[in-house]
């Protein structure tokens, strides 16, 4: 075997180590910023997986770390900085900003209200909402659904007044068995689910009984971080606004992709590209006329006055809010440009 001189044994030493050098300097020009789900994967959540396996955000100059779900709310989360970027419930950002959380949605994943009040096909005691009265409804404990549910059946010439007892996911099997009358669903997810297994439910819309469309779900962001960093929170919400079309786009490919790199947290495929279909023929992800991420400045002013007018918007000690907020200080688009 010939001998190789010193200078050419460097020579393949620098050769070798140069990629590896390029390719982790790359790494550490990516900024890294971090999002917190609100439940575990699920397909509301699609948008960011897709920005991150396609690259989109890697394009953007970032490196996202999707962070695993835990008991506590993403806003929370954002709001005391262990994250940047956060998925919050619509309900649950206005509520946090009223109590004086220095957060803000940056980007709404949901265009149109998901939930229902669900109940078993089988109860032909219920054919309307006013019908609920006196009932029990099984839910999760929140003011929000008590004054949902107590408008919608006021809206229909009831009293609004339930049996309320709090059992959080558990509420769906106890629907099943018929321990509660009714609860709530999110039409998208668990609804789509009971139509795979054949449950024989129906469902009240809240918007057909006088309860304002809400963006249901929406990505939050820290003000301090959207101040001291604008460039990353506009390359962020771009890429995900890429992410979230993209799987509009191609849902094959979204579907496979959001089961592929989410650990193994989501196994039922029909479930995913059923939950998908039903969120983009409904123009859930994104509205018949092409908008997506959006907020709607009429919806949250509506959503706002209903939650107010309702005694759900507290200060930071615990009181009802006295004066109506300035809604449009919860939310922001000025990042899509």
């Amino acid at each position: 075997m010939p001998l190789i001189t010193r200078r050419q044994a460097l020579a393949f030493t620098l050769a070798a180590a140069l990629p590896i050098s390029r390719s982790a300097l790359a790494a550490s020009a990516l900024t890294k910023v971090s999002v917190a789900l609100d439940w575990t994967p699920n397909t509301n959540h699609i948008g960011l997986y897709i920005a991150q396996a396609k690259g989109f955000y890697s394009d953007a100059g970032l490196d996202v770390a999707i962070l695993p779900y835990t008991d506590t709310d993403a806003g929370t989360l954002v709001a005391n900085g262990v994250a940047d970027f956060g998925v919050s419930g619509a309900i649950g950002l206005f509520t946090q900003c009223a109590a004086g959380a220095e957060i803000k949605g940056v980007y709404a994943i949901v265009q149109t209200e998901t939930g229902r009040v669900v109940f078993n096909d089988d109860r032909k005691d219920i054919q309307r909402p006013r019908d609920l009265d006196g009932k029990t409804y099984g839910g999760f404990g929140s003011a929000w659904e008590s004054a949902l549910i107590s408008a919608m059946i006021r809206n229909d010439g009831g009293k609004g007044e339930v049996n309320t007892v709090t059992l959080g996911t558990s509420a769906y099997e106890a629907l099943a068995n018929g321990s509660v009358d009714f609860t709530l669903e999110v039409y998208t997810w668990e609804g789509i689910e009971a139509q795979l297994e054949k449950k024989a439910v129906r469902r009240f819309r809240y918007t057909d009984y006088g309860v304002p469309d809400e963006q249901t779900t929406a990505i939050v962001a820290g003000n301090a971080f959207l101040d001291s960093n604008p460039e990353a929170a506009r390359g962020f919400i771009q890429a995900t606004k890429r992410g979230y079309d993209y799987a509009v786009d191609h849902a094959d490919e979204a579907a496979d992709l959001l089961m592929s790199t989410t650990g193994g947290a989501l196994t039922n495929a029909d479930l995913v590209r059923a939950s998908l279909k039903a969120l983009i023929d409904g123009h859930y992800l994104r509205t018949a006329d092409g908008k997506s991420g959006i907020f709607d400045p009429a919806e949250a002013s509506a959503i706002g006055d209903f939650l107010f007018t309702n005694g759900i918007l507290l200060d930071a000690q615990g009181a009802k809010l006295k004066d109506k907020p300035d809604v449009s200080r919860y939310y922001t688009n000025q990042f899509f440009s």
